[in-house]
């Protein structure tokens, strides 16, 4: 008889992800009934008593506040289990870190033994917790168990059911000490931090330029450090290094307008013009003000390149010559000088260039030579 997945030692257990109920299993043998439903998120519990306190969590109810930092609960279980944090009662000898039980503290420790107990039958990948390979089993399964009552979409984890419904409350419980600005989830709250600290753990190994995002980093490791086009326009065939420039130049060609003004009939191409436009036309928004000239702009990386001026400070380097610019569009000229790549061809007589500015300068005056070619054959 083989061992359940789910189990690690001769009885079974429930397996629960962090954001699910104390009250909703999901161990696959559980067969108990759950008579009683939560009527916002369809969650079932075997107790009256759970389904009330787990209302709470819906109408924003937290009644029990802790008297060491002010974190409120729903339920006074809820804050005695918290206090165990502040006496340490559950404490990782290896870090030092507290924990509100010995379960979590178990959990904790396979981070630091390395133990990872638990296999997925499908692709053989392990885990550190029963609950996190139920979530995973589902990337097989295709199972997405929880559904918003709102919009019906399906979520494979309640946790991240959540974090949506706030996309339908505009729930925002995680607030900055500093600035008082709210967020709907903590790791928004943690990167958000960042600018007031001005912690940017994220380094480029190339440049050693940091970063306070590691998507910013790939992003910048991807334009700066890269020569790779993989994205073709299939309009003109002109190439480019992200998605997103992209689809801002495929609008050149099919003239959307996704923009649109909600006090006029205005419709714009990108995002910055109807920022601009709010901003002239309607009052609305705030004008960035440079400190030493107060020149305004509307968008906070035209005055930074702007303050580059003022200072003196030229942050783009050139990757073939030590050359520095106040802009990357200025960088991204110059570098044309060391590549024999020309992405601008003419209509006219099919001649490439590397700039877009002599391909027009080129292209009138080749209209010019081929109009007097055809009156001079005509005669």
């Amino acid at each position: 008889m083989s061992r359940c997945a789910y189990c690690t030692g001769e009885s079974c257990f429930e397996a629960k992800t962090e954001a699910d109920s104390n009250d909703v299993t999901e161990h696959p043998h559980d067969d108990k009934p759950r008579p009683y439903v939560c009527t916002v998120c369809e969650k079932r519990f075997t107790k009256k008593q759970s389904l009330n306190e787990h209302r709470e969590r819906h109408t924003g109810g937290k009644l029990y506040s802790c008297s060491q930092c002010e974190k409120r609960f729903t339920t006074q279980s809820n804050l005695i289990s918290h206090m165990n944090v502040h006496t340490s009662k559950y404490k990782c000898s290896e870090c030092g870190k507290c924990f509100q039980c010995n379960t979590t503290l178990n959990k904790h420790s396979r981070i630091h033994s390395g133990e990872k107990p638990f296999e997925c039958n499908d692709c053989n990948k392990r885990f550190t917790t029963a609950g996190n390979l139920v979530v995973h089993s589902r990337i097989h399964s295709g199972e997405k168990p929880y559904n918003c009552h709102v919009c019906n979409k399906a979520f494979s984890e309640s946790g991240s059911l959540h974090r949506h419904m706030r996309v339908h409350t505009g729930d925002k419980p995680h607030k900055c000490h500093m600035c008082n600005k709210a967020f709907s989830e903590s790791g928004l709250l943690h990167r958000h931090m960042r600018v007031h600290t001005g912690d940017k753990p994220y380094k480029c190994s190339l440049c050693n330029k940091s970063f306070s995002r590691s998507s910013t980093l790939q992003l910048h490791k991807h334009c700066i450090h890269s020569n790779r086009r993989p994205h073709e326009c299939p309009y003109c065939g002109k190439l480019f290094k992200i998605t997103n420039k992209l689809k801002r130049h495929v609008r050149i060609h099919t003239g959307a307008k996704p923009y649109s003004c909600g006090h006029c009939s205005d419709h714009f191409t990108h995002y910055y013009q109807l920022k601009t436009h709010l901003l002239k036309s309607h009052n609305e928004g705030t004008w960035l003000t440079c400190r030493i000239c107060q020149m305004k702009f509307s968008h906070s990386g035209n005055l930074k390149e702007h303050l580059h001026r003022h200072g003196g400070v030229k942050p783009y380097v050139c990757t073939d010559c030590p050359k520095r610019f106040y802009t990357a569009a200025e960088r991204i000229h110059h570098q044309l000088v060391h590549s024999d790549f020309k992405q601008f061809c003419c209509g006219k007589c099919g001649k490439d260039f590397k700039c877009k500015y002599y391909v027009m300068k080129h292209f009138n005056r080749c209209s010019e030579e081929l109009a007097f070619v055809d009156i001079f054959s005509t005669h």
